[in-house]
């Protein structure tokens, strides 16, 4: 029997910054286990440089990706849902469309490398920052035995994950 590959969609605001690092990363350590996607509730229409420039410096892949709505996952045609995780806690908080399949959520907030003001040393440090707790959420996720494990504690081991090292306020208290 062969093991299911599972979607995951990774929700931001503007799906410019770490809903692309989170796509990314898991694009190339969930190959053939995990199909990544990203979107935003408010996409800005295109991906902030820093975080490609991130993408490559780790050597990960770094072209294809487009700043794009969620309600393109949310059409008839849209691939089923497993996971849809919110790494923003503004998008946390917003009234996500309705996922075909039931998928499962959690929030992995994490703070906006996008925000940063200042050096371009410091804002690559913010996406280097963001990068690092968002690849070891993804690291955890993915070595998950999702075929064996109860829906009861997957979803109690998912909000686990988005209380890891850099949560957000937001993320470190979700239930």
């Amino acid at each position: 029997m062969t093991d299911p590959v599972y979607n995951v969609l990774f929700l931001c605001t503007g799906n410019t910054a770490r809903s692309i690092l989170a796509e990314g990363i898991l694009r190339r350590d969930g190959a053939g286990r995990f199909n990544a996607f990203s979107a935003g509730s408010q996409p800005k229409g295109v991906v902030n440089p820093y975080a490609l420039k991130t993408l490559a410096a780790y050597d990960y892949p770094a072209d294809g990706f487009r700043s794009k709505s969620w309600d393109e996952f949310a059409a008839a045609d849209a691939p089923k849902m497993d996971f849809v995780f919110t790494v923003c806690d503004n998008a946390a908080g917003e009234t996500c469309p309705f996922w075909p399949g039931q998928p499962m959520t959690a929030h992995w907030g994490i703070e906006d490398p996008a925000a940063v003001e200042g050096t371009d040393i410091e804002k690559q440090r913010a996406f280097n920052d963001a990068f690092r707790y968002l690849r070891n959420r993804i690291q955890v996720f993915t070595a998950l035995p999702l075929r064996t494990v109860s829906k009861l504690a997957l979803s109690d081991t998912l909000r686990d994950i988005g209380r890891m090292e850099g949560a957000t306020a937001k993320a470190d208290r979700s239930e």
